[in-house]
């Protein structure tokens, strides 16, 4: 292996210097229909940094190649290249071995793959699936789909008027019917921060595997799966920072040895006729066809970079954000914060009375803020609150007091028009 190649790009010292990140993401040096850009919608997709940038340009102009089946020199650092990226997903979730790091395209992706081979594999008519009300689609059309298949039961634990997961509507639903809990780590709608640890002990008192997703936790909270006990664990790399259609599945190695593959075609194999095919080991028998070879490089970058700007750090700086936001928005008259609990991260969702969010989203665009309206791919939880959409800021390691500024000022435009 070449080092000068390979070599990972510098990242930050673990001294939080928010300057010095947001040089880093160019993009943000922008203005927006003529205002400085408050970008404040990291968790639909973080933006990227220049190191994440400049991994996946080196990969193209210097070492390109398909991975795990060419003998010459450039496949071969591409393939070294490409596993080395596995390796740091799994020292970065604290994986027992790199044989339990699955390459998908997206936690959806990864969701989907459980359901489909191990969902279907253990899952029958009678057993029950548990999940909750504030989950993502991704994490509730895949078991309605195969329990639609199957004829399994979906059971739906409850959320509190404060956004926290009911616990006596949880414990009530686990029962030794339940084969599987799937829940979020992290609300994306709510920014609520589940237990996790303590559902998982919970559901595997009762016989239950346990699916955490992962999506919004990863980028705000320091992960460790042994210690959480979650079977899987799942996340999308975009909102860490890192490259879009790339994401990872963990599972524990003894339950991803049992499951079988759920695609079929290159990579995957071991041997191959028209009567009999032989499966790969695992992981790259969930692997089928050629990887997202750049966007797990560009992965590995994210991780890098997060683990230089260190992880306690950006919770602190999170939470500072946080703090403030929710001082500034509720000197907002009509304004109604969405998700109250105290243990959450830099999401705050949002409604203003007599304003659409749509219109919302509208007239802070206007003034360069850019934030998400919409049912957030949770319309069972919108409607839960009685709500058709919220308003909602999400915070990322660039973010700084001024946008939350910008957003408060833009808020109070809204509130001028609409009266």
């Amino acid at each position: 292996m070449t080092m000068d190649i390979l070599a990972r790009q510098e990242v930050r010292p673990a001294a939080f210097d928010v300057e010095a990140i947001r040089a880093d993401f160019p993009i943000l040096s922008q203005q927006v229909n003529g205002r400085r850009l408050a970008f404040l919608d990291t968790a639909a997709s973080a933006q990227k940094p220049v190191q994440v940038m400049e991994a996946e340009r080196r990969l193209y102009e210097t070492y390109y190649a398909n991975v795990h089946r060419g003998v010459y020199a450039l496949s071969q650092r591409s393939t070294d290249a490409f596993e080395a990226a596995r390796r740091t997903v799994q020292t970065f979730l604290n994986a027992r071995s790199e044989r339990e790091i699955v390459f998908v395209r997206g936690a959806t992706e990864a969701i989907n793959l459980v359901a489909q081979s191990w969902g279907r594999t253990n899952l029958t008519p009678g057993d029950e699936v548990l999940i909750s009300e504030m989950e993502h689609h991704a994490n509730i059309v895949p078991w309605q789909i195969l329990r639609d298949q199957l004829g399994f039961t979906l059971k739906v634990a409850k959320v509190t008027d404060a956004g926290e997961l009911d616990m006596a509507s949880f414990d009530a639903l686990l029962t030794e019917k339940t084969k599987l809990v799937a829940i979020t780590h992290v609300s994306n709608a709510l920014g609520t921060i589940n237990p996790v640890k303590t559902l998982v002990a919970k559901a595997h008192a009762a016989g239950a595997r346990v699916l955490l997703d992962g999506c919004q936790a990863v980028p705000h909270l320091p992960v460790d799966v042994q210690a959480l006990g979650a079977d899987f664990y799942v996340f999308s790399g975009h909102k860490l920072y890192g490259p879009t259609g790339i994401g990872v599945l963990y599972a524990r190695e003894e339950i991803l040895t049992d499951m079988p593959p759920y695609q079929g075609g290159g990579e995957m194999i071991r041997s191959v006729t028209f009567e009999k095919t032989t499966f790969a080991d695992i992981p790259l028998r969930f692997e089928a066809g050629t990887p997202h070879i750049a966007g797990a490089i560009g992965l590995a970058a994210a991780i890098d970079y997060v683990n230089g700007v260190g992880r306690e750090a950006m919770r602190d700086h999170d939470q500072d954000l946080l703090a403030y936001a929710h001082q500034r928005l509720e000197e907002i008259p009509g304004l109604t914060i969405h998700g109250t609990a105290p243990e959450k991260v830099g999401v705050v969702a949002f409604v203003m009375e007599g304003t659409h969010p749509h219109d919302i989203g509208t007239i802070l665009d206007e003034q360069g803020v850019a934030v998400r309206a919409g049912h957030h791919c949770a319309q069972p939880l919108m409607d839960r609150f009685g709500y058709a959409a919220t308003a909602r800021a999400s915070f990322g390691l660039y973010t700084v007091k001024e946008d939350i500024d910008q957003l408060a000022e833009a808020l109070m435009e809204v509130r001028r028009i609409f009266g």
